[in-house]
């Protein structure tokens, strides 16, 4: 992960239809269910918050999500510093836009290098409540870079074994780990470069609660041919992030034939969550339109 009103008034009155254990939405992710009003794809669209709107206080940042037709953003780091009256606040007027959080990152260590492994799981341990604080249930993991005094499949293995040992903590907090794969042209020393190998650690793993990150940016810099492995691997995806090539931008700017790419997740039926995490060459509230229009256009089939 790099750190760098279609029928608003009815999004606005759409609050979550209730709670469970942990504070997060009822089953089934109430607030996700239909993802925005008008919704025919199966899948469910969120956004990136640190993509957009960077310069405005948060609530004003879900607001403009809200108006481009949203109603998921994941988080990074901008809870970082939160208070226990930040995180009510945040979750109170997310409720009142029916949002939700769907997905936070902000984990330092990765899974790659054995020596990290007690730190790793330590940092595991304690994002556990700061999920349950943001009532969301899903934790972006990342390998980390390479040990280059280590044999390459000696931190393949670390990284299944790293996430195996995550997954009984998430099991325990009914929260769901998700593995992202980065380029080497973003990062050189990142470790997990390779959507393939991304698929055979989550398939070594085998757990319910551990799934796949398919970055479409960082994959189609580092191998390209993202249809077919969407196709091999769907059971194993738990997440898609959206950002054309080069720059980062909106679907449509670049060399991905995102379309193409929507129609066979419609047609994979694939029911989990599509986030925009591309930077808008212009309006920012007209790129997200624009790209939640196309997703749910050629994903409907």
């Amino acid at each position: 992960m790099t750190l760098n009103r279609r029928e608003f008034a009815r999004a606005l009155g759409a609050a979550a239809a209730g709670t469970v254990a942990l504070g997060r939405p009822a089953s089934g992710d109430a607030w996700e269910t239909g993802d925005a009003p008008g919704r025919t794809a199966p899948f469910q669209l969120s956004v990136m918050l640190w993509t957009v709107f960077r310069d405005l206080p948060f609530e004003q940042r879900l607001e403009k999500v809200a108006e481009a037709g949203y109603r998921a953003v994941q988080l990074v780091h901008e809870y970082d510093k939160w208070s226990e009256e930040d995180f009510r606040n945040a979750n109170r007027k997310k409720r009142s836009f029916g949002m939700g959080f769907d997905t936070a990152a902000g984990l330092r260590k990765g899974i790659c290098d054995p020596a990290e492994r007690d730190a790793f799981l330590a940092e595991v341990r304690s994002k556990m409540p700061v999920l349950d604080k943001l009532e969301c249930s899903r934790l972006i993991v990342l390998s980390g870079n390479k040990n280059p005094d280590l044999p390459l499949r000696e931190q393949h293995q670390s990284c299944v074994e790293g996430l195996k040992r995550a997954a009984e903590i998430a099991a325990e907090r009914n929260v769901e780990l998700l593995l992202e794969n980065i380029d080497p042209e973003e990062n050189p020393k990142y470790y997990l470069t390779s959507v393939a190998e991304g698929f055979e650690i989550i398939g070594e793993v085998n757990h319910p609660r551990v799934k796949f990150l398919y970055d479409l940016f960082h994959e189609q810099i580092a191998e390209g041919n993202l249809i077919e492995k969407l196709e091999k691997n769907i059971g194993k995806v738990g997440l898609i992030h959206i950002a054309d090539v080069p720059g980062r931008h909106e679907p449509g700017t670049g060399e991905i034939n995102f379309p193409n790419i929507y129609r066979k997740l419609g047609h994979l039926r694939y029911n989990r969550f599509v986030a925009m995490e591309f930077l808008p060459t212009g309006d920012p509230i007209a790129s997200l339109r624009a790209a939640r229009e196309m997703a749910m256009q050629y994903g409907s089939g």
